[in-house]
């Protein structure tokens, strides 16, 4: 199976220029995706360019991973209803530049560190690059790149390109600003092939005119022949933008989705969604696909394949320890094991229960009652409702189910002497965390 062969059967292959597959079968090249650096971490959007790069490199092709420290500071009409308000620049830095360049730099390693889950960026002779087009495109003169860049697009083909004639029939319509957003990422494909000879741009389906741009521009200048690749934009089953929680967006940075909410993103993917997911996002192979198809077909309620999906991103993600503490995690979830947790993953399994901080005072020695434990937290509306309640047998600390009115909470009863889980019923949760600071909830 050729490379192209591998992304069509993997439904990676939205469209191509011509002559893409023979460049690929008939020699290394090096080819380019471009990754937004306003933050310090990429989330699972960014996976699917991502793993593309990392399929050609294992191929024997050069990646390079381009920040966008310039563009990002334009705005990219593709895909947008309405163009994003511009970053106010800091006083201490030129006005050329919206973000603050040590910022910049934190963004960039953070994002260099991610990317080096997925690419090597030290084995010659194709080694991934990371650069920032922020490093030319900031230095650009005006008049020199109208003359150099400008003069080779008519207002006609820019009309012409899809991002725009959205936009157009929109209204709002498109600022110049947004406008000039395609010669910037032409530019950025005609600087990547006369310093890296660059011969191939990688993107989603929304960048298909600003790809074959910068193609159009490398073949004027250049009497060059480059390629484009892109692939389809990843939603769901319903139609909803992938990525996207009740909670925001799922990161790639541990600090900001817990490896554990990182894996459930993946386990609750619907039966309908999760074979694509898995030749998205994985690199089993065919065969091995095929036969988790099957199994999804014969026996939907097990959920292997979203068990094998969460395992695999999350070990590419994070490493095999954190799926190991994900399942234990998951596993204890409404078990007495849950005692066993490090406090870091209770609180990750736990992250959107309703919770209240007490100081940990009032659990020293024989600890806090329970009847006034659950009044305190609002578990219960009065004590007598948290008598009723224990006495019921639906009131559980920790997983352990609470029989005896009289008893007491106590900090060695504690999760790690840090965070205790009270639940009411089979699904009504809510965390206590004790802290050591005067002023917290109850004292």
């Amino acid at each position: 199976m050729n490379l192209l062969d591998e992304f069509s059967w993997r439904g990676l292959l939205h469209d191509s220029t011509e002559g893409l597959g023979e460049a690929l079968a008939s020699s290394s090249v090096t080819v380019y995706a471009g990754f937004d650096p306003t933050a310090s971490s990429l989330h699972v959007g960014s996976l699917l360019p991502i793993m593309a790069l990392a399929r050609l490199q294992r191929c024997g092709h050069s990646p390079i991973a381009v920040v966008g420290g310039g563009t990002g500071l334009i705005g990219d009409p593709s895909g947008k209803a309405s163009e994003r308000a511009l970053l106010d620049a800091l006083p201490e830095l030129d006005r050329r530049y919206s973000l603050h360049a040590d910022q910049i730099a934190i963004n960039v390693a953070g994002i260099r560190g991610q990317l080096e889950r997925f690419l090597d960026f030290a084995v010659a002779p194709n080694a991934a690059r990371l650069v920032d087009n922020a490093e030319w495109l900031t230095r650009l003169n005006a008049m020199e790149f109208l003359r150099e860049v400008g003069k080779y697009f008519t207002v006609n083909y820019m009309l012409a390109k899809d991002s725009v004639k959205r936009r157009l029939a929109s209204e709002e319509g498109v600022s110049y600003t947004e406008f000039s957003y395609l010669l910037l990422q032409a530019y950025d494909f005609l600087v990547l092939h006369d310093r890296f000879h660059c011969t191939v741009q990688l993107g989603g389906s929304d960048q298909w005119g600003n790809i074959t741009a910068g193609c159009d521009l490398i073949r004027r200048l250049r009497s060059s022949r480059v390629y484009g690749l892109v692939t389809p934009l990843v939603t769901s089953a319903t139609g909803t933008k992938f990525g996207k929680t009740e909670s925001g967006a799922v990161w790639l940075d541990p600090a900001r989705t817990s490896p554990f909410r990182f894996y459930q993103f993946w386990l609750n993917v619907d039966d309908a969604d999760v074979v694509r997911y898995l030749k998205f996002f994985t690199f089993l192979d065919q065969e091995t696909v095929t036969a988790v198809e099957q199994s999804v077909a014969a026996a939907p309620e097990q959920r292997a394949a979203q068990r094998l999906l969460a395992r695999e991103v999350t070990t590419l993600v994070h490493g095999a320890d954190a799926v190991t503490r994900a399942e234990h995690a998951s596993s204890v979830l409404f078990g007495e094991g849950i005692a066993t947790l490090p406090v870091e993953d209770a609180l990750a399994v736990f992250e959107d229960a309703p919770s209240t901080e007490l100081a940990a005072s009032l659990f020293a020695g024989e600890g806090m009652a329970i009847v006034d434990l659950l009044a305190r937290v609002r578990l219960a509306a009065s004590k007598s409702e948290a008598r009723r309640l224990v006495q019921a047998g639906g009131v559980y600390v920790n997983n352990r189910r609470a029989a005896d009115v009289a008893a007491r909470v106590d900090k060695d009863a504690s999760i790690g002497g840090r965070v205790f889980v009270l639940r009411r019923g089979q699904r009504q949760m809510h965390l206590v965390k004790l802290v050591d600071v005067e002023g917290a909830s109850g004292e």
